[in-house]
Parts: structure tokens; sequence; C-alpha cells
């Protein structure tokens, strides 16, 4: 079993920065690839980014060229920096973990309760 928790969500202006964390308990962290997917207001849930065990990346097209993933499996962390945020990007944001590549949503085997990132114009 894999618990997800995030943190980090908040306000931030347009064209500010803000990186969110994913905590990760359980003994098998390091055989997931961990990733992120958002859910704007009245929008499906899209997938942002994902990195493997072996730090291999991908990035979506929502927010491509302006975030970057990372995991640190020392600590069982991952997170999410993103950068030039606008308003459109206002979502909450969920950690996944998965077994594969969790490009969709059916990908997923485990997902956070979200954290809330609102982005001021």
């Amino acid at each position: 079993q894999v618990q997800l928790v995030e943190s980090g969500g908040g306000l931030v202006q347009a064209g500010g920065s803000l990186k969110v964390s994913c905590t990760v308990s359980g003994p098998t962290f390091s055989r997931y690839t961990m990733g992120w997917f958002r859910e704007a207001p009245g929008k499906e849930r899209e997938f942002i980014a994902a990195v493997t065990q072996s730090d291999g990346v991908w990035y979506g097209d929502p927010m491509k060229g302006r975030v970057t993933i990372a995991r640190d499996n020392a600590k069982n962390m991952v997170y999410l920096q993103m950068n030039n945020l606008k308003p459109e990007d206002t979502a909450i944001y969920y950690c996944v973990a998965s077994m594969a590549i969790p490009h969709a949503e059916s990908d997923v085997d485990y997902w956070g309760k979200g954290t809330l990132v609102t982005v001021s114009s």
C-alpha cells in the first residue's frame, strides 16, 4: 500500500513560481513511477509530469517547459517545480504513483488527495 500526501500549494501571482511536494509512505516507493496530475475547475484531470525509478522524465503538454519534476528516493519525496505560472494553471494538483507511465488516469495506481494552487492575475 502506498500513501501520498501533497503539500506546498497556495496562492501565487501570475509569473511567479511554486514548488509542490509529495510525501510518500510505504515500503515500495522505489518501484513506482511517480507523477503529477491536475484538475482545474470544470475541466478533466490532466497529466502534468512523471518521473521513473531511474529518473526518466515525461511532461504533458499543459505545462511543458514550465515545470520540472524530481524525486528523492532516499527521502520518499516527489517534487514539482512550477515556473511562470498563469491564471489558467489554477487547479488541484495530485501526486500519483503508477507501475506504468501515468499518461492517463487509468494508468494510476494510487492518488493523493491533492493540493490547491491558485494563480492570481
